[in-house]
């Protein structure tokens, strides 16, 4: 594929801060929220302040040295995390949900000099043998024993350059060298470290923008960790590189009062969340007289109007549009699988979701549905400059997909043998996910490698595939497919589903009994083994009575939610 959109030449993230800070001095980089009061911090400002603290960071000795960083998403995080890039340093993102063990091993591994937090958090740090490491915490005001606020860590920088020893200038940018190490599991001697260079986040942001418009006047409201490569790279490097204005959310439960009040245009999201959101849109349209036929209606007037080059999205939907702000145009959405109906319906309401595919391992994506592709029912085409291979095809065309392309990390963190495992001798890295690509190009994932449950006829089940389907019901909150011998010793499918009980209670209209909630899910069931061929059908289920363990990216833990 190629770009369609024309980017400018940049070859490092100072590059790409430099740039905007002269593109768009003036332009609010961040809108801030601090109790009531809202204020901006402008291109230029952001600038001045990364050098401040690089300048900080460089008189410590930070040069080739980890800098750790843990806390919720702010604009300190932000500063932090490239000041430490832009100094020839290492930043190390911590997921703030892991235990404390699991962060002291992180850091043990990584072995920072430097460790950024703020107060919430800093109890992970507190009990940890750290004499050796300089806490800096984001929202401490005054300094305490072993920890200095960050507000005056960076003065200690700006008056640096005011006496003339602005450390930052004399940097070395070496686009091939490590500069961020992101560990893919808090379980101590599991994870991997994944590292990334500033060529593996330039070469994103220029393939990216070549398929994808961001625009100045957008507005982008941060929810997702920072820890994932995912939201880093978009608010980190394509929001700066577009000159567009980040905010922050308080958290899930303050979402949708965040966006009223700072009326984003862009969202980043995993599917889960839009799950969530869509079916409080729906529930609601479905509590007004006649809601259901008014819906439909609304979308083929909507259509027709598109016809005849008429958008009337944002007035036969307003009401919807007003729950995300009333500004919302884009949702960039990743991590997981999505319903296509989702992607159609927030389409319908005038707002698009580009839909990407990628890993920590390729920083992140990979394969976008881009501006110009809109599908719903595939991950979409592969970046600018992107190669991809499927390898060990079925009948089908099913295999793993391998990509290659300047976005490849380096390697995992002092793991050749791991590393050797996922990249071949031709550079591509094995993704472990199976896919296949349809006539038209497009690529779709149907599970991974290590989940595929293998018949004793040889027929390969994908356990996501039954999954999808379960999890389309209402009934059901989540489902997880995995293979059980039978009494002859062959592999048959079982299901484990953890209902839906507030959803089963609203239709019943009181508390389901037991066998209620089997009845109910036993017709979900029956209802999928319908739709696929008999060597797909679910054998057998249980209901469980709590959630799955998950990641901290609410992922399944699949190794230790089996039976």
């Amino acid at each position: 594929m190629k770009p369609f959109y024309q980017v400018r030449e940049f070859e490092t993230v100072r590059d790409i801060i430099d740039q905007s800070a002269e593109i768009y001095a003036s332009r609010p980089a961040f809108e801030i929220k601090r109790g009531d009061e809202h204020f901006n911090i402008t291109y230029k400002q952001y600038r001045e302040d990364i050098n401040a603290l690089s300048t900080a960071l460089l008189s410590y000795g930070v040069r080739d040295s980890a800098v750790a960083v843990i806390g919720n998403n702010c604009y300190e995080y932000c500063m932090a995390y490239i000041a430490t890039i832009c100094s020839a340093g290492v930043i190390v993102p911590i997921d703030k949900e892991l235990h404390r063990e699991d962060v002291h091993g992180i850091i043990k591994a990584a072995r920072p000099r430097f460790i950024f937090c703020d107060k919430e958090h800093l109890p992970k740090l507190k009990l940890s043998k750290l004499q050796d490491k300089k806490i800096i915490c984001f929202d401490l005001t005054e300094a305490e024993e072993g920890i200095t606020p960050f507000a005056d860590f960076k003065e200690e920088g700006r008056k640096l350059i005011e006496e003339g020893t602005a450390l930052y200038k004399n940097v070395k940018q070496d686009v091939n060298k490590l500069c961020t190490l992101l560990f893919t599991s808090g379980t101590t001697g599991v994870s991997k470290g994944v590292m990334l260079c500033q060529r593996n986040f330039v070469f994103e942001v220029k393939a990216a923008m070549g398929v994808l418009k961001i625009y100045p006047e957008d507005c982008g409201i941060s929810l997702l960790p920072l820890h994932h490569t995912f939201e880093s790279s978009i608010i980190l490097f394509f929001a700066p590189y577009c000159g567009a204005k980040v905010t922050f959310c308080e958290g899930f439960k303050y979402v949708l009062r965040n966006m009223k009040e700072f009326n984003p245009s862009i969202f980043v999201a995993v599917p889960m969340v839009l799950e969530i959101v869509h079916s409080r849109i729906l529930k609601e349209i479905n509590k007004k007289k006649n809601g259901k036929l008014m819906f439909k209606a609304g979308k083929v007037i909507c259509k027709a109007g598109s016809k005849l080059g008429i958008d009337l999205k944002k007035i036969v939907f307003k009401e919807i549009q007003e729950t995300f702000g009333g500004n919302m145009r884009m949702i960039i959405c990743g991590g997981a699988p999505i319903n296509p109906q989702i992607i159609k319906d927030f389409d319908a309401f005038g707002i698009q979701i580009v839909y990407g595919y990628g890993l920590t391992e390729c920083a992140p994506l990979a394969i976008i549905n881009h501006d110009r592709l809109r599908t719903t029912d595939s991950i979409g085409e592969p970046l600018p400059g992107v190669e991809t291979k499927i390898i060990n095809k079925d009948e089908n065309g099913i295999g793993e997909l391998c990509v290659k392309g300047g976005m490849v990390m380096l390697g995992y963190y002092n793991n050749p043998e791991a590393t050797a495992e996922v990249m071949d001798s031709d550079g591509f890295f094995h993704t472990g996910d199976l896919c296949f690509a349809d006539k038209k190009g497009h690529y779709h994932i149907t599970g991974r490698c290590k989940n595929v449950i293998v018949t004793s006829n040889g027929k390969n089940i994908f356990p996501e595939e039954l999954e999808y389907h379960l999890d389309s019901s209402i009934f059901i909150a989540a489902s997880m497919i995995e293979g059980i011998k039978n009494k002859h010793g062959d592999l048959t499918v079982h299901a484990q589903i953890f209902p839906d009980i507030d959803e089963i209670t609203e239709v019943l209209g009181r508390e389901p009994t037991q066998e209620e909630i089997h009845e109910a899910i036993k017709s979900n069931v029956d209802s999928v083994n319908s739709v696929v061929p008999d060597y797909k059908r679910i054998r057998s289920f249980t209901i469980r009575e709590q959630d799955f363990e998950r990641t901290t990216a609410q992922k399944i833990k699949r190794e230790n939610n089996k039976t």
